[in-house]
């Protein structure tokens, strides 16, 4: 699977660059703050495909309940698949890419916290806020966040959670938390498509040969190995300057103070 820090980093340019795009019929950011809450939402949400198997980053997040939760996961999409699966389709041990990694697991969740924010409003939001803030800083803090362990990272997410909500409204989070939550969780499958062993994002709603859960990949040529030098030496670190760059430019009249600096004055 391309890795934690990876899919958190592109969840995060995905997410800033669709702030701005995102009418505020939908809860689109009004603000700097707003902006930067719904893509480091996008960024945590960008981990959470993989809570189907206990060897990757998200279930280890929240230590043992992250775990538990990812074996739940991986069970229920299992059988979701034995279920769905078409003819051709064969059989598996596990759960791993099946259902999590489909526009219809995108979608649900999206819709569900959306759902469960209008229904239940400040303790939703919050609890959103700490679940993707607390995959976020897993994802991106890499090695940090390791070193320092799941109970330090649940209590940074828990401290930001409440810290981030006040300046994220409930009229904004109804449906701007869940439309960051579904799109980080489709930016993880497309970047899941670029590597060698694809993804199902279509199934099982399109059969292919009689197969509900055929892989959409690129070519050989251009596919990646997921933890390879590629993704290693280029890809990450491209990402890591794009979002640099790209908070710098969300920020409430930084491109103006940006290009008054370096483009001089009429005289």
């Amino acid at each position: 699977m391309v890795m934690g820090p990876t899919h958190a980093m592109s969840g995060a340019a995905v997410g800033l660059a669709v702030a701005d795009l995102l009418p505020l019929d939908w809860g689109g950011p009004t603000s700097t703050a707003e902006t930067l809450t719904f893509a480091a939402v996008c960024a945590g949400a960008a981990l959470l495909p993989d809570l189907d198997t206990s060897q990757s980053t998200v279930s280890r997040s929240f230590g043992p309940v992250s775990n538990v939760v990812a074996k739940g996961v991986d069970a229920v999409s299992l059988g979701f698949y034995t279920i769905t699966k078409g003819k051709r389709d064969g059989k598996r041990r596990g759960g791993h890419r099946t259902l999590t990694h489909t526009a219809l697991f995108a979608a649900g969740i999206g819709a569900g916290v959306s759902a469960l924010v209008v229904q239940f409003g400040k303790p939703a939001i919050i609890a959103t806020l700490f679940v993707c803030l607390g995959l976020a800083l897993r994802g991106l803090a890499g090695e940090l966040a390791k070193e320092k362990g799941w109970l330090a990272v649940s209590a940074v997410a828990a401290v930001l959670s409440a810290l981030t909500w006040q300046s994220y409204p409930t009229e904004a989070g109804s449906t701007g938390l869940g439309v960051a939550v579904a799109l980080g969780c489709v930016t993880h499958c497309l970047g899941d498509a670029i590597t060698k062993e694809g993804v199902p994002f279509l199934a099982p709603f399109l059969t292919l040969g009689k197969e509900r859960w055929w892989e959409f990949r690129l070519p050989s040529f251009l596919s990646i190995r997921a933890g390879g030098p590629f993704e290693k030496v280029v890809l990450g670190p491209a990402l890591t300057v794009a979002v640099g760059l790209m908070v710098i430019w969300a920020i409430d009249g930084a491109p103006q103070a940006i290009y008054d600096a370096f483009v001089p004055a009429p005289k």
